[in-house]
């Protein structure tokens, strides 16, 4: 319970430091998060090396998507990572709807040591675990009842051959990160930034789910996921 406690004291420092870093305001943010999520998907779907063959290959097969960039990492013994992404999910004729965003917040316990910015893009590969990281601010692991893998050299020090995850989480970026999970770990909705981008209160369901609202300004971003 109390190592608990120190990481989520130590989540909430991390990311109230790093927001402190450049103050903007929600819409600034709002559109900072949308074109570097872009940037970050289109880095990693034309990466050479070998992990992100098997990005390209397993995208298709994707309901849902959560591309976090620059994802934020350090610490000794006890860490924290942070940083805002978005989520976007299938309609029913196959193409990627309109972003809804979050925050990745986590924290671990363990022989660690290091820092990392790094672009994160978890593929969701069932409308259950869409809804699952809606219903449930998405915290990764046995509370959304679904499986979870790592690949790539950049969030974790881990790889996984578990091809049939539920979420299959790729990452790519730079710096170095020794142990560690992503224990603790939740997608928390950022309803200022959703407020923000779509010009009235809204929620991630009505977004992803029940595609209540657009904005051109994701056009961008759903082209590239969509393969235009």
């Amino acid at each position: 319970m109390r190592a608990r406690f120190m990481m989520i004291v130590l989540v909430a420092s991390f990311v109230s430091g790093c927001a402190s870093v450049q103050p903007m305001s929600a819409n600034q943010r709002a559109a900072q998060v949308l074109a570097a999520a872009q940037v970050a998907f289109e880095n990693m779907h034309k990466a050479p090396d070998a992990v992100m063959n098997d990005f390209r290959a397993l995208f298709p097969k994707a309901q849902g998507v959560v591309i976090l960039p620059g994802l934020l990492k350090g610490g000794f013994i006890v860490a924290a990572e942070g940083g805002n992404g978005v989520l976007l999910a299938k309609d029913a004729a196959g193409q990627w709807g309109h972003p809804a965003y979050y925050f990745l917040a986590a924290g671990s316990v363990g022989f660690q040591i290091g820092a990392q910015a790094t672009d994160v893009v978890l593929l969701l590969f069932s409308q259950k675990a869409v809804a699952s990281i809606i219903a449930h601010q998405g915290k990764l692991g046995a509370d959304l009842g679904l499986t979870f893998g790592t690949m790539g050299a950049g969030v974790e020090a881990s790889t996984t051959t578990n091809i049939g995850a539920d979420i299959m989480a790729f990452s790519q970026g730079m710096g170095a990160f020794a142990g560690g999970s992503l224990e603790a770990a939740a997608l928390i909705k950022r309803n200022d930034l959703n407020e923000a981008f779509y010009g009235r209160p809204i929620t991630p369901e009505e977004i992803v789910l029940q595609g209540q609202s657009q904005n051109a300004a994701a056009n961008g971003l759903r082209a590239a996921l969509n393969g235009q």
